[in-house]
């Protein structure tokens, strides 16, 4: 009779071990659902249009000479003349910055028949001289931008490059569109939880997508992972994300 209970007793540990065991999955279960089941996320988004309010353009001049002396007295009245024709066409002498002037000396190379330098004469001085100019006057300084015929004619090497355009109120226009995601975003988890039956809490967490300036109507394809920041058109576009994730009861 005592070798039948000393039997059962393993068998009954094995089943109070399995109960146990039972009873922690499903604590463990109920405990996860209510840490992780209970909140509810949405992205919202917001963009803009808008006309760049400042320019800025680039552009450079060179000259040649047999001696240093010479091409810088070339360099330095070419740099006048560049100087009278932007201020005669509107831009102000405080829209304007010359760079420093960077010299190299030129030399004519000779080879022989295998490809080898055999000699190099110096052939003189080239001169390079660059210019910004950063205005507000978007118009004036983009029509000049388009048009230096009259500064080649004047025997001016001078080269341009295309124009940069900015706005100057950006930081303006990017805390007002994260405003306008933060309440699309809200909007979007509001409704979401209605329909659900579920009551919105409290925020759990937030996060600030990247910032995108594109040109205008050149839809998604030129964002990039870091926020893209277009200068090569006048009109842009204006675009942020903002996630948020709220508590529901």
């Amino acid at each position: 009779m005592e070798k039948k209970n000393s039997s059962a007793i393993p068998s009954i540990i094995i089943c109070i071990s399995i109960i146990i065991s039972c009873l922690i999955l499903v604590a463990g279960f109920l405990n996860y659902k209510k840490s992780y089941g209970h909140y509810i996320t949405a992205t919202g988004s917001a963009s803009v249009d808008f006309e760049s309010d400042l320019i800025v353009w680039r552009g450079s001049f060179s000259a040649h000479a047999d001696t240093a002396q010479a091409a810088y007295a070339t360099i330095k009245n070419d740099a006048a003349q560049v100087k009278k024709y932007l201020t005669d066409n509107g831009v102000q002498e405080s829209e304007i910055v010359f760079n420093s002037v960077d010299i190299a000396q030129s030399y004519d190379y000779t080879y022989d028949a295998n490809g080898n330098q055999t000699s190099a004469t110096p052939t003189g001085y080239n001169l390079t001289q660059g210019i910004v100019v950063t205005s507000s006057n978007v118009d004036t300084v983009e029509k000049i931008s388009r048009d230096i015929s009259s500064l080649l004619a004047s025997g001016i090497e001078f080269t341009s490059a295309s124009p940069e355009y900015y706005c100057s109120k950006l930081d303006n226009v990017k805390l007002d569109l994260i405003s306008k995601a933060t309440k699309n975003a809200k909007q979007r988890i509001d409704i979401m939880a209605k329909e659900t039956g579920s009551q919105v809490g409290k925020l759990t967490s937030s996060d600030l997508g990247v910032f995108q300036i594109t040109a205008k109507n050149s839809g998604t394809s030129d964002y990039s992972y870091d926020g893209a920041l277009d200068t090569s058109s006048r009109e842009k576009t204006a675009t942020i994300t903002v996630n948020l994730e709220y508590s529901i009861k």
